[in-house]
């Protein structure tokens, strides 16, 4: 499909678009049909000016989609929109977690805490994590099959289709136009359009492993293709919803009462285990490998990881309603299923970590293996601490409470983000084909700051929501509980205000990184003493 068609398609969609908002039959859908139309118009002027992503500098080549063969345009745009979401993210985090300290930061109505939550999250997962995975497995793809992404230029209509579905689902959130089911879902007419960009996706990349020129379908795509799949079958069944007409926002779910709630949470648990966990094993297992310089440490035993994981992480939804209206035979396999979930998880972690015998003094000097090593950790803290919290004895004291928050947390910034910077951190170089990064250092302090958000927020988490548990089950000896909600959330405020300040921490890194990515992609490369030379050079001699 050459530039021509695609602008034609595009603007006949801001076409369309301008026409529901004219004969829109509520406020919302008018509203978002306005936002579609502006994004659509847009999109037409800049395709018409046929503006191109390229390095800066008049002399600099401009680069086309073929490296090597391999179809790299969408990578590269995908590497800096997946950097550009991180940021937006983590600073609508910010903003969340600071109107939970100081609720007068909460700004009727489209600012409030109940809409900037749902678009931190989206953000964060879907947003930043997902154009990670797009970028990647297009990368991965590409490299293990040697064969250049199936479809043309479909790729492309995943990558922009995919960006669509965000601006509409992030504009929804804070127009108030969702589901108003718990994880706030998008409405009818943006999950369609998301069903049919995520088919596309399968598509290119069922049909790169189809053609592939290499025998041997690596591991790394076992796991991007049981991500995408499995993504699918979630993403349909968790939205069946009826629409109320064509040209309105209102939809009614499928399910209702503790059918719904179990559908939502075996989503929203297999979304963390399949979007946030298997997409990023797929991460793991390709760059670990190649920023080491060492072979996967047992091939078979990342089979054995593969097929556990995927078999018992379908069943462990149940335990996000211990001590609610599920039967408690739903209760107990969901949690039963998660206790099992610790030995795969830990066989992929130990996996990652001992594929790096022979180089661990590696980590002395290359900050970027490092925070590829410090993913692989927080992975392993996450993957044993959810399994205990899934514990009955334990979801009693810390359903509901911060424990949670902070547990999320560790999982999502600690893996999901450590290992998508080290994987951008990996491909960038070679996507415009430069000989390093800007600067290394850059990269250290990134890690660091990084790393110190992740501990201040995850620790004042688990404070704060233990503290939480323990004030909401404290009773005298008369029966009463001796603490209101009121004095537990004024306890809250000292964590709530440190939590901040981890957020802070995590995003001054990442606003680092962005730094470091641009310079690195205008060519310029900062001058510096290698890391570790300095403590090489103070050893004394035997």
């Amino acid at each position: 499909m050459n530039n021509q068609t695609v602008t034609v398609l595009v603007g006949v969609g801001a076409f369309l678009a301008l026409l529901g908002a004219a004969f829109a039959q509520d406020a919302a859908f008018e509203a978002h049909a306005w936002v579609l139309f502006f994004v659509l118009a847009i999109s037409t002027v800049v395709m018409l000016r046929q503006m191109r992503f390229a390095p800066a500098g008049a002399a600099a080549r401009v680069l086309d989609d073929d490296s090597g063969g391999y179809l790299d345009g969408v990578v590269r745009w995908g590497a800096v929109i997946t950097l550009f979401w991180g940021i937006v993210g983590f600073l609508v985090g910010v903003i969340a977690a600071s109107q939970l300290a100081w609720p007068v930061l909460n700004i009727e109505p489209w600012f409030n805490f109940g809409r900037i939550r749902p678009l931190h999250t989206s953000a964060v997962v879907f947003a930043f994590g997902g154009n990670a995975l797009l970028a990647t497995s297009f990368y991965v793809v590409q490299r293990t099959c040697r064969a250049r992404l199936w479809g043309g230029d479909l790729a492309w209509f995943v990558f922009w289709g995919y960006q669509l579905f965000i601006v509409m689902a992030a504009t929804g959130y804070l127009l108030g136009i969702t589901e108003g089911r718990e994880y706030a879902e998008p409405e009818w007419y943006v999950d369609i359009w998301l069903t049919i960009v995520w088919v596309a996706y399968l598509a290119v990349f069922v049909g790169t492993l189809v053609k592939r020129k290499e025998p041997h379908i690596y591991v790394a795509n076992w796991f991007y293709l049981a991500f995408i799949v499995t993504i699918a079958m979630l993403h349909v069944v968790n939205n069946l919803s009826m629409p109320v007409s064509l040209l309105g926002a209102k939809s009614y779910s499928a399910f209702a009462g503790v059918q719904d709630a179990l559908t939502q949470w075996w989503y929203g648990h297999n979304a963390v285990g399949f979007f946030l966990t298997a997409g990023f094993l797929g991460m793991m297992y390709y760059f670990v490998p190649k920023q080491a310089g060492r072979p996967v440490y047992s091939y078979r035993l990342s089979i054995i990881h593969f097929w556990a994981l995927i078999f018992l992480y379908i069943w462990a939804g149940p335990h996000h309603l211990h001590y609610t209206a599920l039967p408690d035979w739903a209760q107990t396999l969901g949690m039963v299923f998660s206790i099992m979930l610790w030995m795969p998880s830990w066989g992929g972690m130990i996996n990652g970590l001992m594929t790096l015998s022979g180089a661990w003094d590696k980590l002395r000097t290359d900050p970027i293996l490092r925070m590829l090593v410090i993913s692989i950790a927080f992975y392993g803290m996450s993957t044993f601490e959810g399994p205990m919290m899934s514990i009955k004895a334990v979801n009693s004291l810390s359903h509901y409470t911060d424990w949670t928050i902070g547990h999320v947390h560790s999982g999502a910034l600690g893996w999901v983000g450590m290992i998508s910077f080290g994987a951008i951190y990996f491909l960038v170089p070679k996507l415009w084909q430069r000989q390093r990064l800007y600067s290394l250092r850059l990269v250290n302090w990134h890690f660091w700051l990084a790393t110190l958000g992740i501990v201040v927020y995850a620790a004042v988490m688990w404070v704060s929501g233990i503290t939480q548990g323990l004030m909401w089950r404290e009773y005298d000896e008369q029966g009463y509980l001796v603490y209101s909600f009121a004095e537990s959330i004024a306890v809250m405020y000292p964590y709530y205000v440190l939590r901040v300040l981890g957020g802070l921490l995590y995003l001054a890194g990442s606003l680092v990184m962005a730094f470091n990515i641009y310079k690195t992609i205008r060519g310029d490369v900062r001058a510096e003493v290698p890391m570790g030379a300095e403590a090489e050079a103070l050893v004394p001699a035997e």
